[in-house]
């Protein structure tokens, strides 16, 4: 007795063009465009080769830079970073840059914060013209403002100060905080509040124990930016600090590089030790800074 014949299924016929065309938009996702390519490495020639150069030449004498100005040091020399390093100056301005720094992120962190939750949490009249002000802030630099801020830092009695250097930069900085930190207030649900007013806690107990701890990455984001723009920051501490004992590191870069402008391999070292501690630090805190402004347009 024979078996019984089973008709064979036929085999799946896919859709070719379909097939062909996902493997084509994924070899060409993958292998990348080559003109894209192109751009990028000229744009990043052109950001990272000062810090290159600046870095190598501290290493170099001031023949070496003389005789080849973009070769590499032969031999290496490390005299020009020693005597920077040991230098008091060097650490006095890396403090006044460290203090005015910090002062300006806390200020910029407490009263940017402060100003974004009403805008965020609250309604009431002419709160988004408010925060139309805020935004139109940004378009505003502090360089347009230069003199007449100057001329109120005099009256006020804050020349030559840390805080005539970082409360004008802590009031510029509002503008692009409280545009970063009201999507992540605004994120919050609205019946986290509720169940905590219900518990108990007062409007100002929720801002501190939940709604402050939520908003971290905001507040890092925020901080960071704030800190590395103070730390790079020339004009107004060349206005207000004219005190050699008050200068920061920017200031002491240009002074450094007046008083030896025949040791151009000096003012490289002196230079790229300057940059350091504002590079390290915007790289250690890199990917909280996209963390951040991702949650600030996702909200």
């Amino acid at each position: 007795m024979s078996a019984p014949v089973v008709p064979s299924e036929k085999p799946a016929v896919l859709d070719e063009p379909a097939t062909r065309r996902r493997r084509r938009s994924s070899n060409a996702f993958a292998g990348g465009n080559p003109i894209v390519y192109a751009i990028a490495l000229v744009v990043v020639a052109m950001t990272v080769g000062p810090v290159v150069y600046a870095a190598l030449g501290g290493f170099r004498t001031n023949a070496q830079l003389a005789m080849n100005p973009v070769g590499m040091p032969d031999p290496w020399v490390f005299t020009n970073y020693i005597d920077v390093i040991t230098s008091g100056t060097f650490w006095r301005l890396a403090m006044n840059s460290t203090v005015i720094a910090l002062v300006t992120t806390l200020v910029v962190c407490v009263a940017g914060v402060m100003a974004a939750y009403p805008l965020a949490r609250y309604t009431f009249a002419g709160r988004e013209v408010l925060f139309l002000i805020f935004t139109l802030g940004l378009l505003f630099p502090l360089t347009v403002a230069i003199i007449p801020l100057f001329l109120m830092i005099r009256d006020l009695g804050l020349t030559n100060s840390f805080l005539g250097v970082a409360l004008p930069q802590a009031a510029f900085a509002l503008p692009m905080t409280v545009v970063i930190l009201r999507p992540f207030l605004r994120a919050l649900p609205v019946e986290l509040e509720e169940a905590a007013l219900i518990d108990g806690a007062s409007r100002i107990g929720f801002f501190w124990r939940i709604l402050l701890p939520l908003s971290g990455p905001g507040l890092v984001t925020v901080g960071v930016l704030a800190f590395v723009a103070s730390w790079n920051a020339y004009l107004l501490p060349l206005l207000i600090l004219s005190s050699p004992n008050a200068q920061t590191l920017p200031l002491g870069v240009a002074n450094f590089s007046t008083e030896h402008a025949q040791d151009t391999a000096g003012v490289l070292a002196f230079t790229t030790l300057a940059m350091i501690p504002a590079l390290v630090f915007f790289l250690a805190m890199e990917k909280r800074i996209v963390s951040g402004l991702q949650g600030a347009v996702k909200g």
